[in-house]
């Protein structure tokens, strides 16, 4: 099985000044990442838009971050949509730029049920042989859950090999890590839960804010793995006043904003996302200000 280990940044999609995706600034970005140490680059998730980019520009995207990394990371494509049908060609089209891991979360606006949820990652597996599958719990933006009949039914398939646990539920990420472990990888998905995720199994942390954390985020995994749990403890410690500012509301366009504070002109989010206010950027600041000393 295909491991998922460390710290995993899920990428924003820069765009320039006139709105068009800055596949530069991209490049930039992912070896910034790779130089601070992370093990893996998960394109096309929910902080990089995609669900705002056209396929070309999803392509290209993928090919970025592909081309840029080689064989330096593990490379997760998200692959969405509203049908089955529709990511199904979206998982080929990740296959076909060249990865082999892919990032499904349930299909939104249809609320399928449990067994047609089953059914819709079934299909997926079978249509499309070559692919591992993330499994991706993040029922906020989906309104429906990655439930425990799903993993029952899938917790056997050689290709689904991990699930990236974004629920907020701590008790839930503790069952999955005990009920499926050897079988189905825990992924911590709640950026404010992570030092429970790895107390409790957890082996790699899918991380919007490694965007603009990178040091300090694959600093506290260091601590973490060599058993320094206290220095672990304390990082996170330090953390928490901005992850508690990015869970406040607009995250995406925060952790735009903490890159463009880290050095990296990312732009702002595609409507129907708003920029930040004046007030909201200055609070923000106010905390990376802070945690950076």
């Amino acid at each position: 099985m295909q491991q998922l280990k460390g710290i995993m940044p899920a990428l924003v999609t820069p765009f320039d000044k006139n709105g068009a995706v800055d596949y530069d600034t991209l490049g930039s970005l992912v070896e910034f990442q790779l130089k601070q140490g992370v093990t893996g680059l998960v394109p096309l998730g929910s902080t990089g838009e995609s669900y705002a980019l056209t396929n070309d520009e999803r392509r290209q995207v993928m090919a970025t971050v592909r081309e840029v990394a080689g064989n330096r990371a593990m490379l997760i494509a998200g692959a969405n949509g509203s049908c089955t049908r529709e990511v199904i060609e979206q998982v080929r089209q990740a296959r076909d730029s060249g990865y082999r891991n892919v990032l499904v979360a349930p299909p939104y606006y249809a609320i399928p049920t449990q067994e047609e949820l089953t059914g819709h990652y079934q299909a997926i597996l079978d249509a499309v042989p070559d692919v591992n599958v993330v499994l991706y719990n993040y029922p906020i933006r989906t309104n429906v859950e990655v439930g425990y009949s799903v993993l029952d039914a899938l917790q056997d398939h050689d290709r689904v090999i991990a699930i990236k646990e974004s629920a907020g539920n701590l008790l839930r990420a503790i069952e999955i890590g005990d009920k499926y472990k050897g079988k189905i990888q825990l992924s911590c998905g709640s950026d404010d839960q992570a030092l429970d995720f790895f107390l409790w199994g957890a082996t790699s942390w899918i991380c919007a804010p490694a965007n603009f954390l990178a040091p300090q985020i694959v600093s506290f995994y260091n601590k973490y793995t060599s058993g320094d749990l206290a220095g672990a403890q304390q990082i996170v410690r330090s953390m928490f006043p901005l992850m508690n500012n990015l869970e406040s509301g607009k995250f995406i366009q925060k952790v735009k904003y903490g890159c463009e504070l880290a050095g990296f002109k990312v732009g702002v989010a595609r409507m129907p996302l708003l920029p930040l206010t004046d007030d909201e950027k200055t609070e923000f600041r106010k905390e990376f200000e802070k945690l950076l000393g």
